[in-house]
């Protein structure tokens, strides 16, 4: 057997080695032989007390070294406070709002659009959502008439990062899905003002119009020419439904990809969530149950981890408390869903106004849990988003 020799430390000998010789003179080591394979502990420990710094070891004849251990993984960076993103969150919604404006202005004047300038927009959001995701998700829903088409690509943008997270993409794709989010509404810079912002119904050519946006968008971005094949079929196919039945090619689920199906999720809660020229946005949790019962419409893994994302009862739901007290959630507790952070503003026993106090239904010392989501449109609440958001509320 041909001799494999490797120069170790004695200190780094361990059973299943096999021991050729001490890198010292016979009469210092411990052993009456020199020549042997390391299989008994006492015998290990006598070679690590010998105090001999070097020795050879066989590797024809024995095992070899571990190799080293790969390094470990940085921790996990800890969650921003809610409180302290949510500031931080109104000052970036406030930027990415500008921005977006400014980029769909730019298509309006049919003007290339530099996709490589929302890129540095998307790596700010997406720190945002890694800090604290509910801070910056549930705020850039916050939106008015006049800022609904902007607002809204920032909104959808967030939502893309936070459930690219939890279906386990990585970094790269995550940003790749938030870039998608934010130009996948662009074609709506070729759709008149008068038609993106008409309170009442459409008509069926004002509809048809509307219908054209994702093939518009899809033009610009493919004539810019600096995004990915994943970024354009987002905006391409973000209407797109799993039996077949949206638009604009009627694809089956089977042929929609897994970017344009997260796509449709988040387009279409940010829609039915936000108030708009015609109507007034659904509570996010009412919004979360009816997508739920939507058959045919959106991919159900997909869905399920968008839920995962926002919670049972998303930032901003109104809830009835076993306490006989209505509240505004106002936070998520990750690893428990239906236990969220609260704050009860308004007593049903005595049908007035209370000193908002926060709760978290996590804790035994909570004594109180959630009995049912409280429809919005039953209460003449004026200030339900300043009471979760504070300030940031009125950005």
């Amino acid at each position: 057997m041909a001799v494999k020799l490797k120069k170790i430390q004695v200190i780094d000998l361990r059973l299943g080695m096999f021991l050729h010789a001490f890198d010292s003179s016979w009469l210092s080591t411990p052993f009456w032989r020199s020549k042997f394979l390391l299989d008994d502990p006492a015998v290990l420990k006598q070679a690590h007390d010998s105090g001999i710094t070097t020795c050879w070891i066989d590797l024809a004849r024995g095992d070899d070294e571990a190799p080293p251990a790969p390094p470990a993984p940085p921790p996990a960076p800890e969650p921003t406070p809610f409180e302290r993103e949510l500031q931080q969150a109104a000052a970036l919604c406030a930027q990415a709002r500008e921005a977006t404006r400014s980029m769909f202005r730019e298509a309006r004047l049919g003007n290339a659009i530099d996709v490589g300038q929302c890129t540095d927009l998307v790596d700010e959001l997406a720190r945002s959502v890694t800090r604290n995701p509910g801070a910056l998700i549930s705020l850039a829903r916050l939106k008015n008439k006049d800022d609904y088409t902007y607002m809204h690509s920032v909104a959808v943008c967030a939502l893309m990062i936070g459930l690219g997270q939890h279906l386990g993409l990585d970094e790269a794709a995550c940003r790749e899905a938030g870039l998608a989010g934010l130009l996948h509404d662009l074609g709506k810079a070729g759709i008149p003002l008068e038609i993106l912002n008409k309170p009442g119904k459409l008509t069926d050519e004002e509809f048809a119009a509307m219908r054209s946006h994702p093939r518009h968008g899809y033009d610009l971005l493919r004539e810019g020419g600096a995004v990915s094949a994943g970024v354009g079929d987002v905006c391409l196919h973000h209407h797109e439904k799993m039996d077949g039945s949206g638009y604009p090619d009627r694809l089956p689920g089977s042929d929609i990809s897994l970017l344009a199906r997260m796509g449709a999720v988040c387009d279409v809660y940010d829609a039915i969530t936000s108030n708009r020229p015609y109507k007034a946005g659904w509570d996010p949790s009412e919004s979360v149950a009816r997508m739920l019962e939507w058959q045919g419409h959106f991919d159900p893994v997909v869905l399920a981890a968008f839920v995962k994302l926002l919670g049972i009862y998303p930032v901003g739901t109104l809830v009835r408390l076993n306490s006989q007290r209505l509240a505004i959630v106002t936070e998520q507790n990750s690893g428990a869903l239906t236990k969220p952070i609260v704050k009860a503003f308004y007593s049903l026993r005595t049908k007035s106004r209370i000193e908002p106090v926060r709760i978290d239904l996590s804790l035994a010392t909570a004594k109180d849990a959630i009995s049912g989501r409280e429809p919005r449109e039953q209460w003449a609440f004026d200030d339900l988003e300043q009471i979760w958001a504070g300030a940031a509320a009125g950005r």
